[in-house]
């Protein structure tokens, strides 16, 4: 199916994808709760969706948008995607092999072999060396590479975040979303088309999109930092960058300290147990570096969860 990464194609994909994904909810909290000023937010915790992340809407985008060989599908990722494509593929009976740098989270890596795909971590440290070793294996298999970030039905599952959002609260003036990649903030830029501020949230050791919005074009950009994971790819995607420019108003860098203490944060306050990546557009609400106007409705992704951030193996204190 050739569908259009817009309002259009992206609500052709949701009737596709809908079955398979859960519709995430909303929680509305203002900065009282976590003691950090006055205002007003609507988070999206789509770090309660299958898989663990919203990656899971891309993954069943690209196996139900395509055609699948007998070989199956093969992804490279930090994590989160990995985990998307393992768990797409299991439910919809498809062989999935992926690939995976040396700094995947332990959690990360489990739930990939707990979902059934074969696990391949490489020897380099980066997105971008699992990205040539699966590469490779498509060329040598026959597989079906699943992008990321940088393909169409990828854009057009996560661009499916947006709809819903856009469904759940229609009075949004302003949504945070954090940047690895760019095919989340892409897919929901596509879908807000300028209707709301769509702003970039990205780790100060991973500037991605601001390097590219700055030189006009995708380029290289430091990948290190908290978040290096699931937010730090070498350069943000080609099919996401003309979105971006027309319809992403700007980008926010946070550093690491920050997306620390919301994943702190957002674990006293509200009980929510969120990876950095997921942490990282709250932290720039929660410590000043977007500050919303008066009465402004300010919504935010809470975009992943793949973490052992909480040990529950500790025997709990006596009361």
């Amino acid at each position: 199916m050739d569908l259009s990464i817009d309002r259009a194609g992206i609500a052709q994909a949701y009737g596709l994808i809908q079955p398979h994904i859960r519709k995430t909810p909303l929680i509305e909290v203002d900065g009282a709760e976590f003691g950090q000023g006055a205002f007003h937010s609507i988070l999206k915790l789509e770090l309660l969706q299958h898989a663990g992340s919203f990656k899971a809407r891309g993954a069943f985008a690209n196996l139900l948008l395509r055609a699948v060989p007998a070989a199956g599908v093969v992804a490279a990722s930090g994590g989160n995607h990995g985990v998307a494509v393992a768990y797409a593929a299991m439910r919809l009976g498809k062989l999935a092999r992926i690939f995976v740098p040396s700094i995947v989270s332990a959690a990360k890596a489990a739930r990939i072999r707990e979902f059934g795909a074969e696990l391949v971590v490489v020897t380099g440290t980066r997105y971008d060396d699992a990205l040539a070793a699966s590469q490779e294996w498509a060329r040598e298999s026959g597989a079906l590479q699943v992008h990321a970030f940088d393909q169409r039905e990828t854009l057009l599952g996560q661009g499916t975040v947006g709809m819903e959002f856009s469904q759940q609260a229609p009075e949004l003036d302003t949504l945070l979303v954090a940047v690895g990649g760019g095919g989340l903030i892409a897919g929901v830029a596509a879908w807000f088309e300028g209707r709301v501020r769509v702003i970039g949230v990205e780790p100060e050791a991973a500037p991605t999109l601001t390097r590219a919005l700055a030189a006009g074009r995708p380029v290289e950009a430091e990948m290190g930092g908290i978040a290096a994971d699931s937010l730090a790819t070498r350069q943000v995607g080609a099919l996401m960058f003309p979105i971006a420019q027309r319809y992403v108003e700007r980008v926010i860098l946070v550093p690491d300290e920050a997306i620390e203490a919301a994943q702190q944060l957002l674990w006293k306050s509200l009980r929510i147990v969120t990876e950095p990546g997921g942490a990282a557009a709250s932290a720039a609400l929660l410590f000043g570096h977007y500050q919303p106007a008066p009465r402004e409705r300010v919504g935010v992704l809470v975009c992943g969860g793949n973490t052992t951030a909480v040990d529950f193996g500790k025997r709990a204190a006596s009361v």
